[in-house]
């Protein structure tokens, strides 16, 4: 989409951004409809994922976590554009936090720390929450868009409420050119990274790499690894959640943190499968 139809979605986007929120979830619902009803989107993906995930499970029970996956899947889209015209009141009243004393004591240490989460509840109104603790700065990783004015839109979304962000491919260069501020540096540590250079490890019953960054970076600066999970209490409501994974990651094994916070992640993803992003073609590569 060039410049004349990203201007011409502008009004359609920020009108969703304004509307309430039983409306939001109103057109929600329909969205369901059309994004899987009509067009089946990824649905041969979703399935197979969720097959392959949980072999335990019944067909029943599958398919009951695709239901609630769905209508997650179309909510999750209309909050992130809500961020837009979000309010911070709006914020602190729909996320919950848990776990903040985590985070307290290394801010008062003036000590800054790695936050390390997945594709589960809402990172982006997790990261509209966090920007209202009054805590560490948050900075958090990004793979910019090919398009320039959708991917000046995101900024804008991701940083309205004083978060920054990091490019991925500068993300050291940005923690160095930083080190004298207090900051939490996110990573979404479960993206597919090339196979010729991940830490190879079991996920969900699968075969799957997992990016080094997340773990060589935190090992280099020697920086504390906490694990931050989102989990959805109801319809448009969340509970944020901060857990020390590794205090001293400098003096740690080889792969040690990639296991940790994959296996916190997955543990999240067993209790509540329907609030992950079934829609990632996660396993789409093979072990050399």
């Amino acid at each position: 989409m060039g410049a004349i139809g990203y201007y011409l979605s502008l009004p359609l986007i920020y009108g969703i951004a304004l509307l309430p929120f039983p409306l939001l979830y109103l057109l929600s619902d329909g969205m369901q409809l059309l994004v899987f009803g009509a067009f089946g989107y990824r649905l041969k993906v979703v399935r197979q994922n969720l097959r392959n995930s949980f072999p335990e499970k019944s067909e029943a029970e599958l398919k009951q976590i695709e239901q609630e996956f769905r209508r997650w899947f179309c909510d999750l889209m209309l909050e992130t554009i809500k961020t837009l015209a979000i309010t911070p009141k709006q914020v602190n009243k729909r996320i919950s936090v848990q776990g903040a004393e985590v985070l307290q004591r290394y801010h008062t240490a003036g000590q800054s720390v790695i936050l390390v989460m997945g594709h589960w509840g809402n990172w982006e109104l997790g990261g509209a929450r966090f920007s209202q603790l009054g805590l560490h700065h948050l900075n958090v990783i990004y793979h910019p868009l090919e398009n320039k004015h959708f991917d000046g839109l995101f900024i804008r979304m991701r940083t309205r409420l004083g978060n920054g962000l990091y490019p991925m491919k500068d993300t050291l260069r940005c923690m160095l050119r930083d080190r004298n501020a207090l900051t939490a540096t996110a990573f979404i540590a479960d993206q597919t990274p090339s196979p010729k250079h991940a830490y190879w490890t079991m996920f969900l019953h699968q075969d799957t790499p997992v990016f080094w960054g997340t773990e060589n970076i935190a090992r280099k600066l020697d920086r504390p690894v906490i694990y931050l999970g989102i989990d959805q209490t109801r319809r448009g409501h969340y509970a944020m959640r901060f857990e020390l994974l590794e205090a001293r990651p400098g003096g740690t094994a080889e792969g040690a943190i990639s296991e940790r916070h994959t296996r916190r992640l997955e543990e999240d993803i067993r209790r509540h499968p329907a609030i992950w992003l079934w829609t990632h073609r996660r396993w789409k590569h093979r072990r050399a």
